[in-house]
């Protein structure tokens, strides 16, 4: 075997007196806490919050380049494939305004929320917009007065003229 069988690890699993130290120093004493201290929330954010709240402010602009895009893409025409890229155009402006409570909670953070909460409610009422556009282009709103001719009661005729 060659080695001594009563050489102790630095680091051994068993219960000995070095346990917890290195080379006599404890790595751990009960006074020291075990985790690090989070910071107070009156301290002052740094810029990588501020950067994540303009990011979460600025996530709805982002998207609307990328919803022309595929507005060009899907076309005119009503088949499924159109109607599925108009319905998550709405859908996800709509979810993001509903779930607004909570992104406002994300912003608090920062020292400029009110302008970022401004930001981030224009994005998504473009992103609105965009979707209404997109189904007025393919004739799903009802905008052209024969559009209510169902609403409108027929004129009388009378049958002497």
């Amino acid at each position: 075997m060659g080695r001594d069988s009563g050489v102790r690890w630095r680091f051994g699993l068993h219960n000995g007196e070095h346990r917890g130290t290195i080379k006599g120093r404890r790595l751990w004493s009960p006074q020291m806490p075990r985790f690090p201290q989070m910071p107070s929330p009156h301290t002052r954010p740094g810029p990588l919050s501020l950067q994540r709240c303009w990011d979460v402010a600025l996530a709805p602009l982002k998207q609307i380049p990328m919803n022309l895009f595929i507005m060009y893409m899907a076309g005119n025409t009503i088949s499924i494939f159109p109607a599925m890229m108009v319905c998550m155009m709405g859908w996800r402006p709509l979810q993001a305004l509903m779930s607004l409570s909570a992104t406002l909670k994300a912003l608090e953070s920062s020292s400029r929320r009110a302008l970022q909460g401004l930001v981030f409610l224009v994005g998504n009422g473009l992103g609105l917009a965009l979707a209404l556009y997109k189904c007025q282009a393919m004739g799903l709103l009802p905008t052209r007065p024969s559009d209510w001719l169902a609403f409108v009661t027929p004129p009388q005729v009378s049958p002497g003229s």
